[in-house]
């Protein structure tokens, strides 16, 4: 006995004042609190001085932890925490400093990230944790096969996500597995504040489990990858694995006879999921023996779009239910990535006019032709890439022709000359991208060119198919930067919008999404690349546009079908160029100097754009050098290379006093940069004669007077 008493003589005693009284709603909550810092702390110094005792204040740091109470009373994990920081400096002989242990249970290491394995109501339970955690606190939850297939996961605890599995591989998704799934999110979010919009993922029978507890909990999810996932029990495990079978009705509590009014197939069930907007990717091999593809996710892909559902499918030819995933899983990452809630912040499109036709062709007949207008951001390797492989997607069994039309340089002015050559030349086409913020504000196009350029491209696409839907992009570069923060919008955005608004085209700013991404210090000018993305900056501008398909093929009737669309009889802009068109070279007549060559190429070591070399051309070199041309029109341009020689060009219609033209632009001294220059834009539409010489004067900065032209370009009638 005296040595038990010694022992606790040498134990230290520390008295401890209570936690704050937060619930302070109620006048009786208020009281507590203030009889705890009135009353009960004053009595607990008094003691712990009189015997020579430590007194450790709990109250005073928990006054500004009131969001952490969550039933105004009993702290989350992150109180905790605060007071496991209070009392650690107390204790003696503590080894290092104090660290916070982040989830409960048996800590190790998966792919050099902290792990922690713990039971949760009978059940294995294993969270892995992100170095820093992404804005929101993001994750994905596996209810079966941890660690098989994870390159998904991977990726994503680099990007901040938690990867969490909760073992309820063998439940069959049944009810009971369901609620306990549910008690378990409750418990990850409200203790631990991961985020209310998890990502469910789904692998073979996984898959089952994830679409019924989503079933439960629509209002709780960001999305969902499932991986040859089970969507019909009938087809997997079906009656013929009959072990198999007899499990599955154990779990269920049912018999072979009450199957045949079973209500808990995911297939008979998306409908509360399809109005909750929740997007599903799925990955399946197209030769899958065990959960074959046509009996389960062919059959939720056709049900979940008949519903108004998002959906993507990625098939992977001649595999079988094995290997799950992808080796480059960054189809899926981006998937998730894009649909998380942080993400959607800083979206900016309108949703005007329909693409229900654009879906309709791909869905339905299985046939689309699309078409990317623009400039060198539309020309590179990048987001227009990464569409026509979400279109692919989206629409797995849709054979697509897709016209790639960027050429580097050129706004929407050159945009309307081209159109029909580029574009509508290559068939009917059924959705059209247009681009040309960037280059009609560098370029220095006028409020009234960039009006007429823009509608002029749109204005003639729907006359030409008056089914074909349009979205409209606005790009970012260095110039738009400072505008956003100070809450400008580029007029050059403005005019277009004018033309997008008349015309019920949809439009995404990418500019103001940008901007405020890097406000937020989500990334800098640098990591995404600039005027010319990285393929970083790239994925931006194509998720945007992967949210408003979204937005505008979600909860369209299953009996869609193509509609015209409704075409305003009068343009914004009567001298638009919505007429425009080339002229070809050979109808010039050549007079002094100017030559046709079939094949024109500078030799030299300036740089030249795709599809202005080794194609013909007319040139003159020499001052006085002339030619003419009979056109029918309201407007003639020249679309001409403006090189390190360009030349002051004279002109003059329906012999009309000469007019000159300097043709050396600031990008001349290093490139042969392809611009139209408009001669006359507001003629009368009717017959008229060009003349054109090269001026004896030039620009101080031109190393010559020459003038290349690759096309004459008219506005008809």
């Amino acid at each position: 006995m005296k040595r038990i008493v010694h022992l606790f003589l040498l134990l230290a005693f520390f008295i401890l004042s209570g936690w704050a009284q937060l619930n302070t709603e109620t006048i009786r909550m208020a009281c507590i609190d203030n009889s705890i810092t009135y009353d009960s702390i004053p009595v607990i110094n008094r003691t712990t001085k009189r015997n020579k005792l430590q007194a450790i204040n709990l109250h005073t740091p928990q006054d500004d932890m009131k969001k952490h109470f969550l039933d105004k009373a009993h702290p989350d994990t992150i109180d905790v925490h605060k007071t496991a920081e209070v009392l650690y400096p107390a204790i003696p002989n503590k080894k290092g400093p104090h660290q916070l242990q982040s989830f409960p249970g048996l800590k190790s290491q998966w792919n050099g990230y902290d792990r922690y394995d713990f039971q949760y109501e009978g059940h294995d339970a294993i969270v892995v944790i992100p170095k820093q955690a992404a804005k929101g606190n993001p994750w994905i939850w596996r209810p079966a096969f941890f660690n098989a297939f994870p390159s998904v996961d991977k990726v994503l605890l680099e990007k901040g996500f938690h990867v969490v599995f909760y073992n309820l591989t063998h439940s069959y998704g049944n009810p009971r597995a369901v609620a306990l799934g549910t008690k378990f999110y409750h418990y990850l979010t409200t203790y631990y504040s991961l985020s209310p919009k998890v990502t469910l993922e789904g692998f073979s029978r996984g898959g089952l489990y994830v679409l019924n507890w989503a079933y439960k909990n629509t209002d709780k999810i960001a999305c969902i990858y499932l991986d040859a996932p089970v969507c019909d029990v009938f087809s997997w495990p079906g009656r013929k694995k009959a072990e198999l079978w007899n499990d599955l009705l154990k779990e269920w509590q049912l018999t072979d006879e009450t199957m045949t009014s079973f209500k808990g197939n995911p297939i008979d069930n998306l409908e509360p999921l399809a109005k909750a907007g929740i997007p599903i990717i799925s990955v399946c091999g197209d030769a899958d023996q065990v959960v074959p593809l046509k009996e389960n996710m062919d059959v939720l892909r056709s049900r979940y779009l008949a519903l108004g559902g998002i959906v993507e499918l990625i098939i992977k030819p001649n595999v079988d239910h094995h290997p799950h995933s992808l080796e480059n899983p960054e189809p899926i990452v981006d998937f998730i990535l894009r649909h998380q809630p942080e993400y959607k912040r800083f979206l900016h499109y309108n949703a005007r006019g329909s693409l229900q036709n654009s879906f309709v062709k791909f869905e339905k007949e299985r046939k689309g032709r699309v078409a990317f207008l623009g400039g060198s951001i539309t020309e590179m390797k990048g987001w227009k890439n990464m569409i026509e492989q979400q279109l692919r997607q989206r629409f797995p069994y849709t054979s697509f022709d897709f016209v790639e039309a960027g050429i580097g340089s050129t706004g929407s002015t050159p945009g309307a000359f081209r159109l029909q050559q580029d574009v509508l030349s290559k068939g009917k086409v059924d959705l059209l991208f247009v681009e040309a913020t960037v280059n009609d504000h560098t370029n220095h196009f006028t409020p009234s060119e960039q009006v007429r350029g823009m509608e002029g491209i749109v204005r003639h696409a729907l006359l030409s198919n008056p089914e074909m839907d349009i979205i409209m992009l606005h790009f970012i570069y260095d110039p738009f930067i400072p505008m956003v923060a100070k809450k400008q919008q580029p007029d050059v955005i403005l005019n277009h919008e004018r033309v997008a608004n008349y015309y019920l085209i949809p439009s995404i700013n990418l500019v103001q999404e940008i901007g405020e991404r890097m406000q937020e210090g989500e990334f800098t000018w640098e990591k995404f690349g600039g005027t010319h993305p990285l393929p970083f900056g790239h994925k931006f501008y194509a998720s945007a546009i992967n949210h408003l398909f979204d937005e505008m093929w979600k909860g369209r009737p299953s009996n869609a079908f193509v509609t015209a669309h409704k075409i305003p009889l009068t343009p914004l802009d009567v001298y638009s160029y919505y007429r425009g068109n080339f002229i070809d070279l050979e109808k010039a007549k050549l007079k002094k100097g100017w030559k046709y060559i079939p094949s024109w190429r500078a030799d030299n070591k300036f740089e030249k754009r795709r599809g202005f070399v080794d194609v013909p051309m007319l040139e003159a070199i020499h001052p006085g050098d002339k030619l003419t041309l009979d056109f029918v029109g309201k407007a003639i341009g020249i679309f001409c290379i403006s090189g390190p020689k360009a030349g002051i060009v004279e002109y003059s219609i329906d012999d009309t006093p000469f007019k000159c033209l300097d043709t050396f632009t600031p990008w001349s001294k290093h490139l042969y940069i392809p611009w139209v220059y408009m001669l006359e834009t507001e003629l009368e539409p009717t017959s008229h004669k060009l003349i054109l010489r090269i001026s004896k004067d030039k620009n101080p900065e031109s190393l010559g007077t020459e003038c290349q032209i690759r096309n004459f370009v008219v506005n008809g009638i």
